[in-house]
């Protein structure tokens, strides 16, 4: 597994833009590149929501409907960097937003096929 370490939360006003990063430090035989990376939120009373994700090279990329469009994931394999630019933010997305990486083939959408989880960062859109 990875060690997934998030950074970049904090508040913002409707509309405004933020940048979420995950560092990840390999473990003995868990290589970055090897990983396929997702952002996921969750929001006080709601379940576990994909948000976005990046497949190993960074050559295609996947977004929940309620983010296309606003936000941007992107990867950096000689940093062990996943990134997310997130623009025009609502309050809606207001969240604890996760880094997690995969090693599993199935569904990049689905948070099951997801063994490394970072701590979670708080992202809050209010005026």
């Amino acid at each position: 597994q990875l060690q997934l370490l998030e950074s970049g939360g904090g508040l913002v006003q409707p509309g405004g833009s933020l940048r979420l990063s995950c560092v990840a430090s390999e473990r003995a035989g868990h290589t970055f590149s090897n990983y396929r990376m997702g952002w996921f939120r969750q929001a006080p009373g709601k379940e576990r929501e994909f948000v976005a994700g990046i497949t190993w090279g960074g050559d295609f990329t996947y977004y929940a409907d309620s983010v296309k469009g606003r936000f941007t994931i992107s990867r950096d394999n000689t940093k062990n960097t996943v990134s997310i630019q997130m623009n025009s933010l609502k309050p809606e997305d207001t969240a604890v937003y996760y880094c997690a990486g995969t090693q599993g083939t199935g569904s990049i959408r689905d948070g099951r096929e997801y063994n490394s989880w970072g701590q979670g960062t708080q992202i809050t859109v209010s005026s």
